[in-house]
């Protein structure tokens, strides 16, 4: 039977990986710099389907919930749970205290939150995904490619599927008669930073600071390292 401290070191993992996922989110709403590509996708899905975005999140998810389900369902847990129900509101609580906190921010100012958001939107994915306890939807994709095709590490599979979040939500955005400024504030700068790095980045996270938190010494069997 698991230690039961450790259950709980990965129950606080898991929970603050959520948080602190949705507290990077908000910065990048605000810095408005380029959002993360799955949030990129978002956009462009939302200006082309007239429906609440709250309702067209659950079901891009639920959607995605199922791949999990049928490819791999050990991917699905807690923090899954928590990410689909809690990560929402605390992305408005973030942006909303930056623009209280930051009114009219010059863009030096929001070049150094979009770099911190990103920063520990990797190191929030590192917490959860080493907790193992659900990863978010989304993030469950990459995951069970890079199990399925034992060739490809994780890290790619993460920058692929970023790319086509992010190519997918351009057009979307394009076909709906949006401006550059428009585009730019959903895929910008940021959006490509973390469509390079994201991958990368978790997996340093992973390896230096979730796995050592845990004891851990040897590679993931998931190759996320």
């Amino acid at each position: 039977m698991e230690n039961k401290k450790l259950f709980i070191k990965r129950i606080i993992m898991s929970v603050l990986g959520v948080v602190i996922c949705g507290i990077s989110v908000g910065m990048f709403k605000f810095a408005a710099l380029g959002i993360d590509p799955f949030q990129s996708l978002m956009s462009g899905l939302d200006a082309v389907i007239p429906i609440r975005f709250g309702t067209l999140y659950v079901i891009v998810n639920a959607v995605l919930l199922l791949f999990a389900l049928i490819f791999d369902r050990r991917k699905i847990g807690i923090a899954t749970f928590i990410n689909l129900f809690l990560l929402g509101y605390i992305v408005e609580f973030s942006q909303g205290l930056c623009e209280r906190l930051m009114p009219d921010a010059p863009l030096w100012l929001r070049i150094v939150i979009l770099l911190i958001a990103i920063v520990i939107l990797c190191l929030s994915s590192a917490l959860y995904f080493t907790a193992d306890l659900g990863v978010s939807t989304y993030d469950a994709v990459a995951l069970v490619w890079s199990q399925r095709q034992s060739t490809i590490k994780f890290a790619f599979c993460r920058v692929i599927c970023d790319f086509i979040c992010v190519a997918i939500g351009v057009v979307l955005l394009l076909i709906s008669g949006q401006n550059i400024t428009e585009i730019f504030g959903s895929v910008g700068v940021g959006t490509i930073i973390t469509a390079f790095f994201m991958g990368p980045l978790i997996t340093f996270f992973n390896v230096h600071v979730a796995q050592p938190i845990l004891g851990k010494s040897k590679e993931r069997k998931n190759d996320e390292s």
